[in-house]
């Protein structure tokens, strides 16, 4: 049964899967088109194992889902607005300065 979750809630879970590389590589591969495991191992350059647990995080986040094909299970995001929020967010973090960092090394926190 599928339920709205709570803003900040949602929010969380977004940041989670963008939280790593390999998902985050997989949420913008996806907002271009929906794709088979096999060919987003291959596009990304991981295994099809790791990509699997990736693909699994990003399904429990709710933000992509499967559809089976025959005996495949082709992703897609889970809403095309999630496709436009991704594009904004890459929009903003280009706007940030190129010589600065997120993590800080000296509190090994975040700015």
């Amino acid at each position: 049964m599928l339920t709205i979750a709570p803003e900040a809630e949602a929010l969380a879970r977004f940041g989670r899967a963008l939280a790593d590389p390999i998902r985050c590589q997989l949420l913008l591969a996806l907002r271009n088109a929906p794709a088979y495991p096999s060919d987003l191992a291959e596009r990304i350059g991981t295994s099809r194992t790791r990509l699997s647990n990736h693909l699994a995080c990003l399904r429990d986040c709710g933000l992509v889902v499967g559809a089976p094909h025959g005996r495949r299970t082709r992703y897609e995001l889970a809403d095309v607005r999630l496709g436009h929020a991704l594009d904004d967010l890459r929009a903003a973090v280009i706007a940030v300065e190129s010589d600065r960092t997120c993590a800080d090394a000296e509190t090994k926190g975040c700015c």
